[in-house]
Formats: C-alpha cells, structure tokens, sequence
C-alpha cells in the first residue's frame, strides 16, 4: 500500500499534557515527508493558535475549527462560517442559564466569562493567546464554539438542531466542555474535500486522533488510528489502535503500517 496523506489531531495525539512534542513524533512526521507523504494538522483549535507548532512541525497544511476552515499550502480549500441563528441560540443560552462559552473567529477566541475561573482553566488547559470578550459584530465571523463548565444535565438546552452534536473535549485538567460540531461540517467532511482536490483516494490517507471530534476523521481515512489515551468511544471508529501520546503513538502507529523504522 502507499500511503499518500496523514492528517494528525493536535492535543492529546501530537501534543502530550505537557505540551511537548515527543523526538519521536517529530522523527516520524519527517520519515513520512521524506517519502512524499503530505501532512496536515487536523485540530478543533483555531488555526491562529496553532502555527508556532506548525512551524516546529515545518507543515504547512492545516484543517482547523473541527474542519470549518482548512488551507493547503496557504490556500483556503474549506471555509463554512457557523449559521448565525444558531449562534444567537446559543449565546442567549448561556445568558440566560449563567453558563459559558467561546467562539472562535479566524483572528481570536471570544469568551463570555474571560475571568470565570473556569474559563481561565480552559485558556491555560490549551495555552490560548489571543483571546477576548465575545462582542455582537463578530456574530458573522465565527467558524466554530466550544461550550465551557456544562452540566450534564444542562446538555438538552444545546440540542436545538439535528445537524449539531456536542463532543466532549478529551483533554486532562478540564471538565464538562463540549465542542459544537456540526455532522455536515467536521474533520471528516474536510478531509473529504482535501483529497478530492488534491485527487487522492480515501484508502491511501491515514488520521491519528484522541477525542470524540476525531471519529468522522477516522472513519473517513483508509487507516484510521485511536490514540491509546482516546475517549473511550473513539475506539469503535477507529480501524487501529496505537499507544498513548506519551508512548510514542504515532510513531508506533505509523510504524505498523511499515512507514517508519
């Protein structure tokens, strides 16, 4: 088989909970480069946030927002801004039951508690720089959203459209966040797009990914990879099975598939 396309998740499958990148996992990402195969960054984080990773990783091709926006060598393939109505839906939500969010536009995150403790402990969980308070001109702007502090029993608020789902964010140090997908724009539906364009076959792209926002990902590749950390219920998505990100899981992974030594 020659593999052609790897798209990597970013936190919890690159990035390990202390933020560091593994020699390993850079070691493979090379070995992979150097046969020809193109690499993307596929992240639910805004894209702003994650270029200094990008540059470490010398990849230049991003899926981000959990797949509202995507670039191919700086060339915008994806770009699918949220629907406004849903966007309001949600922020007088969470006015008026005294909840938490934030959105994300191309250029910030915007928070409508920047100083809750809880917001702060999101903001520290992923090193987000750019961030502000959510103001009424960005409605237009906003590619994706990520639901801070949710009680389990505060979900039902949310379910307001059968195109949405809230996907638990697998990241250690937070608790009760969900990213907002949608199941028409996701990494999935992305990737979908990326290899059209680049006229791949789904059956040479391999994905790597930890969260429940990766499973469209991993169903949508030949070989798709749950980390050995993943949310339980990504397994059932996912063709393999690695080890954990502190175990040199995408090497391992990749390793199985005969691309690395």
């Amino acid at each position: 088989m020659t593999y052609n396309t790897l798209f990597l998740d970013i936190d919890g499958t690159i990035l390990r909970p202390d933020h560091t990148v593994m020699d390993s996992t850079k070691d493979a990402i090379e070995q992979v480069k150097k046969q020809g195969v193109e690499v993307f960054l596929s992240t639910g984080r805004p894209l702003h946030e994650i270029y200094d990773l990008a540059e470490e990783l010398t990849i230049d091709s991003f899926i981000g927002y959990n797949g509202a926006f995507a670039t191919y060598q700086n060339e915008t393939v994806v770009d699918e801004p949220m629907d406004t109505s849903t966007i309001e839906h949600f922020l007088e939500t969470v006015d008026q039951h005294n909840h938490e969010i934030v959105v994300y536009t191309s250029k910030k995150n915007y928070y409508s508690t920047p100083n809750s403790p809880a917001t702060k402990a999101f903001i520290n969980a992923f090193l987000l720089k750019e961030n502000d308070q959510i103001t009424p001109d960005i409605k237009n702007d906003i590619l994706s959203m990520t639901l801070i502090n949710i009680n389990d029993d505060d979900l039902a608020l949310y379910s307001i459209d059968e195109n949405l789902y809230l996907s638990p964010v697998n990241v250690g140090g937070i608790n009760n966040c969900y990213d907002v997908i949608r199941k028409n724009v996701n990494k999935g539906e992305a990737i979908k797009t990326v290899l059209k364009k680049l006229n791949r076959k789904k059956e040479d792209a391999i994905a790597f990914g930890d969260g429940m926002n990766d499973k469209e990902m991993l169903e949508t590749v030949g070989e798709g990879f749950a980390m050995g950390n993943a949310h339980p219920d990504l397994f059932a998505y996912a063709k393999n099975r690695t080890t954990t990100v502190s175990d040199s899981g995408i090497f391992n992974g990749l390793k199985q598939l005969g691309l690395v030594e």
